[in-house]
């Protein structure tokens, strides 16, 4: 089965996906860890590694409701924040000229 496993501080939730025997306890000794979830973030983060899942679903493992709700729902488009392509500005060299001699007076 895969399904979530609480860890994290009292109040302070964060979960891991793992493939774990059914009758095991919800923090017991789990086969493999396949992903984390942690539902404080805003927006949520979930990090799943899909191929891996999809090959415990293939020998067997079922998924939990909510860890299929989460499998299921779409992946956030990560906002790439563009980046500005650097302006060349015009470098401005300062030449001394040349002063003018004043005669001195006299």
């Amino acid at each position: 089965m895969i399904r979530l496993a609480r860890v994290g501080a009292r109040k302070q939730p964060h979960y891991r996906v793992v493939v774990i025997e059914k009758d095991r306890a919800r923090n017991g000794r789990s086969v493999e860890v396949v992903g984390t979830y942690n539902p404080r973030t805003t927006p949520a983060s979930l990090e799943l590694k899909r191929d891996r899942i999809d090959y415990w679903v293939g020998n067997g493992a079922q998924l939990s409701d909510r860890v299929g709700k989460l499998f299921t729902a779409p992946v956030p488009a990560v906002a790439a924040t563009p980046v500005p392509a650097p302006v060349a500005e015009p470098v401005v060299e300062t030449v001394a000229e040349p002063a003018d001699e004043v005669a001195p007076a006299v």
